[in-house]
């Protein structure tokens, strides 16, 4: 029996150090109290984590501190998840969460659709006009503009890759409310991209 559970333990210690190793699998052992799959699932999702918090709080130290807190959550209830959804997705549901809470503790948390443009406008900075036949760096500029409901939205559909599923599973709100946010967060930044003579996006 004991010569069955060590090779179990190595087997596992073998799967953990691979490259194929699941999110799922790695959240097992974590719950076990497994440092090394807890290593790998912060390095294998810390920088999306990172950029997803970021556009939600505008401040790289709060950003850099949320990570921290994020994974600090899974190694604590790592035992919780189950399984209803990728495991990116529930990283996702807890890092906006802390990043809404954090926003809401601020003395100026309330972001509304003037603070937003504020902003867009103050990255709009010389360096950033002289090529304009940048349509990323475009779209990143008209997607600035956007509420930060519909950003929201189309961060999750388009930078994470999230199905209206996922989102709705992210944010808390029914598929259709994600379907109508979706449609509306199109249309918008349609007419943004056009306005900034960029119709080939705009479909």
């Amino acid at each position: 029996m004991q010569n069955v559970i060590a090779i179990n333990d190595a087997g596992r210690q073998g799967i953990i150090a691979g490259q194929a190793t699941s999110d799922e699998m790695l959240l097992e052992s974590i719950a076990a109290g497994g440092r090394t799959a807890m290593h790998t699932l912060y390095s294998r999702h810390n920088v999306r984590i990172y950029r997803f918090v970021l556009r939600i709080v505008r401040d790289t130290t709060t950003a850099e501190d949320l990570v921290s807190q994020v994974f600090l959550d899974v190694w604590r209830t790592a035992n919780q998840f189950e399984g209803r959804s990728q495991v990116s997705t529930w990283l996702l549901s807890i890092a906006r969460f802390k990043a809404l809470t954090a926003l809401r503790q601020r003395k100026h948390e309330e972001i509304d659709q003037d603070d937003v443009l504020e902003i867009a406008d103050e990255a709009d900075t010389p360096e950033a006009s002289l090529d304009r036949s940048n349509t990323s760096a475009i779209l990143r500029a008209c997607v600035a503009k956007l509420s930060p409901a519909h950003r929201e939205i189309i961060n999750l559909v388009y930078y994470h890759e999230k199905s209206v599923e996922e989102v709705g599973q992210i944010i808390g709100i029914p598929q259709s409310t994600v379907k109508t946010r979706m449609f509306y967060a199109r249309k918008q930044l349609a007419d943004l991209l056009k306005g900034a003579g960029v119709d080939t996006l705009a479909a």
